[in-house]
Order: C-alpha cells, then structure tokens, then sequence
C-alpha cells in the first residue's frame, strides 16, 4: 500500500521544519483491547454445521494488494454466489458452503465483510467499499507534519482507516457478531513485528492477552491487517495487564515442548506465551498481515497443525463430506521492469520495489506450498478416520449407511491469481496500483477478473458439477452470460 503516497520529493529543510513543528503532529495509538479479569472463551476448533447435507464445504483465504486484493475477492465471491448446487429444499450456491475465510489487508476487508453480512448480504460491499473514496481520512501529502509522523512510527493512525471502516462498513460492530451457529469459521491476520510472527484475531490470542476478543471492533482488526508500514503507525494491544486466570490450551503446551512440532506452530505459541510469560512485554504491535502471510492462510494451517485428529471437521462433518475445496486468491502484480531488458542494472528506486516484490512472491510460494501439504495430509487422517468405522457408527454419523465409501473424500486447494488470465488482461491488472480508492473502471476490470478466474478454473468446475450431479440438479451450474 505504499503507493497511497506520491513519489514527489521536498527539499532537507522540509525535515528540519517537521522536527521543530513535532508537537502538533501526534497521533492515537492508543491499544484497541481491555483487560478482563477472567478469561471467558477458547477458540472455537470445529466449523459450524449449517444444517445441509454436509456433503461440500468450501474455504476461501484472500491476499493483501489494497482495493485490488478486495475487488478480485469480491469478484470471486461473486461467482461463486451464482454457482447453484442445489434447488431442493431451497436454492443453494457454493457461497452458502463457505464454512472458513480469512484475509490479509486488502484482502481481510473482504473476508470480514463477508463474515459480517453473510452469504445473503455481501453482495453491496462493490457499492459501501470498492467504489467509496477510503483515503478520504488517509493522510497522503508530504508535509512537514507527515513527514515527522512517519518519523514516529506512521503517518496514519486509528482515526484514519479503522474510523473509516468502522463508519462506513461494520457500522460499530465487534467481534461478538461473529458468535453465531451460521458464521463460518473467520481469520484475520496481521503481523506481531515484536515477535516477528503472524497475529490472528482469535479468542485464543486474546485469551493470552487476558482480554476479550468478542469487544474488539472488527474495523479495527481489518485496519491492523491493512496497516503498511510508515503509511499507518502500528496498531497497539496492550499486554501488561493484570492476571486473568490464564492457562495456556493443550495445543499451545504441545507445540512449546514437542521437538517435532512445525516450526510455524512453535512460533506462534512462544509469541501467544510471551503475551503472559514476559513481564517487560508491554505492548505488542501490529503492521500489515502482508508482512508475515500475504496470502492469508495462516490460520487454518495452525489450525489443522494444531489440531488433536482432523479438525476444523467433527466426526460427524468428516463422515459427510464429499468435497471440501479450498480456494486461495492472489492479487499480487507481476511487473515487467524496464530495467530487465537494459544491460545497466536497477537503480535504487528501482531497486526498492523489486525487492519487496521479490520477498512478497517467495511468500506466497511457501505459504501456498505449506498449505497443499498440509490439505494432502489432512486428507489422508479423514479416510484414515471414516475407514476404521462400523457400520452402525457410520450411520450414527450419517444418518445412512448407503452408498458409504469410506475413501469417498477429496480435498482440493486452488490458487487463484492474475497469472492466470490472457496476456491482455494480465498487463492492464499489472497497472491496477495498491491503493485504498480506484477508479470504477479499474474496480470493475479486477472485480470481472475474479470472475473469470472462478470460471475458467477446472478444478472448481468439477467440484461444483459433481456436487450438482450428486443433487440431481440439471444443467449449467452458472447463467448464461
């Protein structure tokens, strides 16, 4: 989100004139959490049962990239809201099937958003969002207040971006709205740069915080996840608080004492045990979810990597499921640097955001690549599971023991990205920047993008035909263009 601000440059003494203006430049980094005096909820381990047939559950994780990421998002969530795998008792698209979502930055915006209104009401976020004017509380100049701002950690702060959300989309909700039989299982990530770790928006974490994430507004997550450095000071949560009672979950006790346990894992619980365990921890400090996950999947591989059997799923969930397919978005450019076909190499404007570009690529391979193995394991211990049960526990399940193939299980995890389209479209998504407010053009462009990519992908064709056959639902799953 660097590209909020210009590239123009002011001469030195603009600097020398913030330091002696300073003290009209402060900022409100005040923490967004409170205290409780006892520690209320664990996180939930297990998706909720929407009361279908159980039979397909689909995950979605959203990359960072500014109103891009949240077009492309909204794009593919549309498509898939137009998917019907089934009419009868009453109509049903993939979207009614997702049961886990979670964002980085741009991203986060949409998954929250979608979390909040659901699978009926998402459908206005290109109007309340994509095409609003969110800069409009960004500070963007360079002047010499911004500059010393930037000097003290970040230009924006809480009344910037987490008051434009909270005003214009989340209308002042929190977390407690998400505690409901028909929410799907939602991670929000930011970056802990104390620890140097992801941070996700869970009861557990806060639990370890001794405070309660059912009071922490939602606005104020997406704006932590969203929070690119110097553009935004970090967002505080406050760690030095009296003792709440805390205990740290089975999970966590596992990873912190077992050699074998992922190292991923094992980093997040020794950040969560800092929270409590090191008395000169005061605050803890969130940027961009970018940072550490730019494609957002960290929470459901701590999820699965922490997991006792085969959870987010309860038995009776692994015993119906037929397809569970997971759909990962990235929004990210792929640029074509003039200086490639030069034989001088790239100076240092150059040079800056090749190497983020670099670093954030190299990102999502890994994240992706963890993510695929751990689906392909987590596939195994299902059928491993459903293959060891009699007949009367299969119908217990079930409900039927019919037509029960224990091996009758497939996980699939898509990537999702501008790589995917014709070259034509490619180069016009590669000049979309990362920004909080887009032309409507290019808003549309992106969202069209998400679209297509839904389409044209094989995997999630055959996923939804197969469910609708399984239906006995005729015809194309989409209409006509």
């Amino acid at each position: 989100m660097s590209a909020v601000f210009g590239a123009a440059r002011k001469p030195a003494s603009a600097f020398a004139l913030a330091l002696a203006i300073s003290g009209c430049a402060t900022t409100d980094t005040g923490p967004i959490n409170a205290f409780t005096p006892v520690v209320t909820q664990e996180s939930k381990h297990f998706i909720n049962d929407f009361g279908d047939d159980g039979s397909l559950i689909v995950g979605v994780s959203f990359s960072g990239g500014g109103v891009r990421a949240a077009a492309f998002a909204y794009g593919v969530l549309s498509e898939l809201d137009d998917a019907v795998i089934d009419e009868k008792p009453r109509r049903r698209a993939v979207t009614d099937s997702i049961r886990m979502i979670s964002g980085t930055s741009g991203g986060a915006v949409a998954a929250a958003y979608f979390g909040y209104r659901g699978p009926n009401k998402f459908q206005d976020f290109r109007e309340r969002f994509l095409l609003e004017d969110a800069e409009a509380r960004v500070r963007t100049a360079i002047s010499p207040p911004n500059l010393i701002r930037a000097w003290n950690g970040g230009v924006n702060d809480r009344n910037g971006f987490s008051r434009w959300l909270d005003d214009n989309l989340f209308d002042g909700a929190t977390f407690a709205h998400f505690n409901h039989d028909r929410a799907p299982r939602i991670w929000l990530t930011a970056s802990d740069i104390y620890n140097g770790v992801p941070f996700l928006f869970t009861h557990d974490t806060f639990a370890a915080l001794c405070s309660d994430l059912d009071q922490i507004r939602i606005a104020d997550a997406v704006a932590a996840s969203a929070a690119f450095p110097v553009v935004f000071a970090p967002l505080d949560v406050a760690a030095d608080g009296p003792d709440c009672g805390y205990t740290k979950p089975d999970w966590l006790k596992r990873a912190l004492d077992d050699p074998r346990a992922s190292l991923r894992l094992k980093a997040h619980a020794k950040a969560l045990a800092s929270y409590r365990d090191n008395d000169r921890l005061a605050t803890v400090r969130l940027l961009d979810g970018g940072l550490t996950d730019n494609i957002g999947v960290t929470g459901f591989a701590l999820e699965r990597a922490s997991a006792d059997t085969f959870g987010p799923l309860t038995p009776e969930q692994a015993v119906k499921l037929k397809k569970l397919l997971f759909i990962v978005t990235d929004a990210g450019q792929e640029p074509a640097p003039e200086w490639g076909m030069r034989s001088r190499g790239p100076n240092l404007p150059e040079l800056i955001p090749a190497l983020s570009h670099t670093a954030i690529t190299s990102s999502v391979r890994k994240g992706f690549d963890a993510l695929a193995m751990a689906v392909r394991e987590w596939q195994q211990e299902i059928i491993r599971f459903r293959c060891t049960l009699s007949t009367e526990q299969v119908r217990r399940l079930r409900g039927t023991a019919a037509r029960w193939d224990c091996r009758d299980v497939n996980i699939t995890v898509e990537l999702l990205s501008f790589r995917d389209l014709d070259p034509q479209l490619k180069r016009a998504l590669n000049r979309v920047p990362t920004r909080l407010v887009l032309p409507e053009k290019q808003v549309n462009l992106v969202i069209a993008a998400g679209r297509r990519t839904v389409r044209e992908n094989p995997a999630i064709r055959s996923a939804v035909a197969n469910i609708r056959r399984s239906a006995d639902v005729r015809g194309s799953p989409w209409p006509a263009p």
